[in-house]
């Protein structure tokens, strides 16, 4: 005795549609395990800030003056390679650290800083300006590097 399957439309078009799914799902993580695998990596993300100055003149004639990062907040991925790009384009001298990590710098006026980040761990990081810490210093010049 001879038995036949009659086969719907819809199955058909549904068991396509998730042998089409499965196939993609299996390439894409086939291609993020041979990245890993041969070392190719992301390239690494350039992220640009500068410093500012904010002045004004109070009622009383007394000048008011205060520095900042811009951005004031950065994102970066735990483990990224990054390359902070500073560039000095208000005040002379910015000496700074990243709180949590072993790096410092300077900041000049009319200069790039180059500055190689990678953080392991996730949470918030300051960068601190030494020259300008505290309202008593025309700051605080305080950005935050946010990791997650």
């Amino acid at each position: 005795m001879t038995k036949f399957y009659v086969i719907h439309r819809k199955h058909l078009i549904l068991t396509l549609g998730i042998a089409i799914l499965a196939a993609a799902a299996i390439l894409y993580f086939q291609r993020n395990e041979l990245r890993a695998a041969t070392g190719a990596m992301r390239e690494e993300r350039v992220i640009h800030l500068v410093t500012g100055e904010f002045n004004a003149t109070m009622p009383d004639g007394t000048k008011l003056e205060a520095y900042r990062w811009d951005p004031g907040t950065i994102y970066v991925d735990k483990g990224e390679k990054v390359k902070l790009s500073i560039r000095g384009v208000n005040g002379a001298s910015h000496p700074f650290i990243i709180e949590g990590t072993q790096i410092k710098g300077e900041v000049k006026q009319g200069k790039e800083t180059i500055v190689p980040l990678q953080i392991e761990k996730e949470g918030v990081y300051r960068i601190i300006c030494l020259t300008h810490p505290d309202m008593n210093h025309n700051g605080p010049m305080i950005g935050y590097i946010v990791v997650d």
